[in-house]
């Protein structure tokens, strides 16, 4: 024991390429082995959304541990992996990455769900508006508005509630 060498104490810390995912590339209990599937029957095409998850029972294709957990854009397809560009922050900048990952380490995003919901329910309101003659339906998105106001009615007397003035005890 040399006590002026005080590095020879500390371990080192591991920077490989999964280091620190014991977690994040772990499957659920209860959901071990091998991907189901439907994991390789669903077809995705240039444009369409993913989420870029993961999975720990397969080792070849995998993303880095940065893109697990990110939506991208399907750009490129090929046999066994789809090309996924992604946003990633580089401190004051966005960064368009593109990666290659294999179709098991993705699924179907539904992050544009709601969009398209509401496009096809303002289509619907715009065809019937036209249908009825009227000049144009309002389509944008409101925040909550205030509540309108009304009047309270009351069968008895409202009693008036005042605060007790401070007395001092001692």
């Amino acid at each position: 024991f040399l006590p002026w060498v005080t590095h020879l104490d500390q371990m080192v810390h591991s920077k490989g390429y999964r280091a620190r995912t014991r977690h994040l590339f772990a499957k659920p209990f209860r959901a071990h082995g091998p991907p189901k599937v439907s994991t390789y029957l669903h077809t995705y095409r240039v444009g369409d959304y993913v989420d870029i998850k993961g999975d720990g029972s397969v080792h070849k294709g995998m993303p880095h541990k940065y893109y697990v957990g990110k939506t991208g854009r399907v750009w490129n397809v090929t046999k066994r992996a789809l090309g996924v560009e992604v946003n990633k922050t580089v401190r004051w900048r966005v960064l368009r990455k593109r990666i290659h990952v294999r179709i098991e380490h993705v699924a179907p995003s539904r992050c544009r769900e709601d969009f398209i919901k509401r496009v096809k329910e303002n289509a619907r309101l715009k065809k019937e508006a036209i249908q009825k003659g009227e000049k144009r339906t309002p389509c944008k998105r409101l925040p909550a508005q205030p509540r309108s106001g009304h009047t309270v009615h009351v069968k008895e007397g409202v009693e008036t509630v005042h605060p007790v003035p401070f007395e001092n005890m001692l």
